[in-house]
């Protein structure tokens, strides 16, 4: 089946970016002029998603009203001419009808955020962003994990190389053979392993392409690491139902969680800019 769904868990606290984050959603900071859940929509779109569905919680009205019309802002440009920054607010925006909100009423992980999108997805395959994880690549991380997709069907999981020392931090892919490219045949993942006990250093990042049957697992319920419900405990179980890939993808992706990879990927985004690059690269050498 063609895929059309994405889901966009957005119910997260954001403490590590406290004060910032007190009164504005995580996944509205900004990188240069765009925040990230812009990007991570921007990028479905990309990769043909017609239907955006938002797992929100308390305090998320921000992300609500950035993907809705301000007419009174719309009109004040107008009236002064402001082309440019007419097209900025409104050229990205989905359709009307193709943005859904629900509510993911207490935060116990990402394996649960994704299930309460259960009725809305329905019985087809969809993706899963992560805004936290933003990807600078020339062709977006989706659109490539799509035309992966087309070949196989089945789970697709977004996987990049870390250092062995970094394995604690990421869900590693444990590899049926050893990869040739840019493809890998999972055979089972591993939350968070130590070094010495990673299976590979393919780690999987925030883009998934998953089969409803999902749903099924989630439903039990089952608390893993930190006492949440663990999307890839769920993987574990489809490892074997239906084709299931790990994507090497071709880009760079900035831990947008933390506050050093968020300004890298500050940095990185404004040095892509015409506009901005030139004005900031001596500054940046200056501090070298």
């Amino acid at each position: 089946m063609k895929l059309r769904k994405a889901v966009f868990p957005v119910g997260g606290l954001g403490t590590r970016f406290l004060p910032a984050t007190k009164a504005m959603p995580k996944e509205m900071l900004p990188v240069v002029d765009k925040p990230l859940i812009q990007y991570a929509v921007e990028e479905a779109q990309e990769a043909g998603i017609e239907e955006f569905i938002f797992v929100t919680g308390r305090g998320k009205v921000a992300i609500e009203n950035h993907f809705d019309h301000s007419y009174e802002l719309h009109a004040i440009l107008e009236g002064r001419g402001k082309t440019a920054e007419l097209q900025a607010i409104s050229e990205w925006m989905p359709p009307a009808g193709s943005v859904t909100y629900v509510r993911q009423g207490e935060p116990l992980g990402l394996g649960h955020a994704v299930w309460c999108a259960r009725k809305i997805v329905g019985d087809e395959p969809f993706a899963v962003l992560l805004a936290d994880d933003l990807i600078l690549a020339e062709t977006g991380c989706l659109k490539q994990m799509v035309a992966l997709y087309e070949r196989t069907g089945g789970n697709i999981v977004a996987s990049m190389d870390v250092a062995r020392e970094e394995t604690k931090r990421y869900g590693i892919i444990d590899p049926k053979s050893l990869p040739e490219d840019a493809i890998i045949e999972v055979g089972g993942l591993v939350e968070k392993p130590r070094p010495e006990e990673a299976p590979s250093t393919a780690a999987v990042v925030g883009r998934y392409i998953l089969q409803p049957s999902v749903f099924e697992h989630l439903s039990q319920f089952e608390r893993g690491a930190g006492g949440e419900i663990q999307l890839t405990d769920a993987l574990v179980k489809m490892i074997g139902e239906a084709p299931f890939h790990g994507l090497r993808f071709a880009g760079e992706r900035f831990d947008c969680g933390d506050k050093v990879g968020f300004l890298k990927a500050t940095i990185a985004f404004a040095m892509r800019r015409d506009d901005l690059a030139a004005g900031l690269r001596p500054y940046l050498q200056s501090l070298i």
